[in-house]
């Protein structure tokens, strides 16, 4: 494909990713994670969970396209830090099915629920896996996250230049705020969705955002797609490193050329 093309797919892949999260999240999710009681059946919520599990699905799919549609170019750049993109992105999309189905258990929990189960078990039960759930988006979204969308790819699009390095720096920054805050909230130092988590997020939530607009707009760094494309196609991990004589048919190396 085009790289330009590239740059509009990843483009359109990032802000799906953005769309698709928020919604489910903060719309879908809401009656179970906010209300304990959820899994015994009081109210009706309808489909509400399925959908957000449906569009955290969508989610994973467009996750690993940011990944996957852009590695061609970005390999040119470093492929081992390329490839770690890819794996960045694949284990935060574990994370993020491990708790979705977390949650689609507690919906079929609740259908027994109306059957007649014990509800003091029921009421454990799905508080044991909203927690999962929680935990979950703290290590995927939240700590894997700050490695592959901040800190990799930052480095990766800082270097390259195929966007402007201002808007890099934003995931270079971010990439360790989300890391140190995750980690601070892990062991409790920093209170879960508090002020100081929500503002450690905030130059990620820009960075990703740009990576949505920017390359649909604008496309890649023209200049820097024709020097990436003059590199050879390979990690460059041999670049500058002799390489060892052939050896002819008769099994004794060539002389060397002074």
């Amino acid at each position: 494909m085009n790289p330009q093309k590239i740059a509009r797919v990843f483009g359109v892949l990032y802000l799906i990713t953005f769309v698709t999260s928020i919604i489910a999240l903060f719309f879908f999710y809401a009656p179970v994670l906010g209300d304990p009681r959820y899994i015994l059946g009081g109210g009706s919520a309808g489909n509400s969970v399925q959908w957000g599990a449906f569009l955290e699905l969508i989610l994973i799919i467009a996750n690993i396209g940011t990944a996957v549609v852009v590695f061609p170019i970005l390999r040119r750049q470093n492929e081992i830090l390329a490839l770690g993109y890819v794996t960045a992105r694949l284990v935060e999309c574990a994370f993020i099915a491990i708790g979705l189905l977390s949650l689609l258990t507690i919906v079929t929990l609740r259908q027994e629920a109306a059957a007649g189960a014990d509800a003091g078990s029921l009421l454990a039960v799905g508080k044991s896996l909203v927690a999962l759930h929680d935990w979950t988006f703290l290590f995927g979204p939240g700590i894997v996250v700050g490695v592959g969308n901040g800190l990799i790819l930052g480095y990766l699009m800082y270097t390259s230049r195929l966007v402007p390095r201002g808007l890099a720096v934003l995931g270079l920054i971010g990439g360790p705020l989300i890391i140190v805050s995750g980690v601070g909230t892990l062991f409790g130092v920093i209170e879960a969705g508090g002020v100081v988590q929500l503002i450690a997020t905030i130059p990620e939530f820009l960075w990703e955002l740009s990576l949505g607009i920017w390359p649909i707009v604008m496309g890649f760094n023209r200049s820097a797609l024709a020097s990436l494309s003059a590199k050879p196609d390979g990690d460059g991990v041999w670049t500058g490193v002799e390489q060892p004589a052939a050896v002819p048919s008769n099994g004794h190396p060539a002389p060397s050329k002074v």
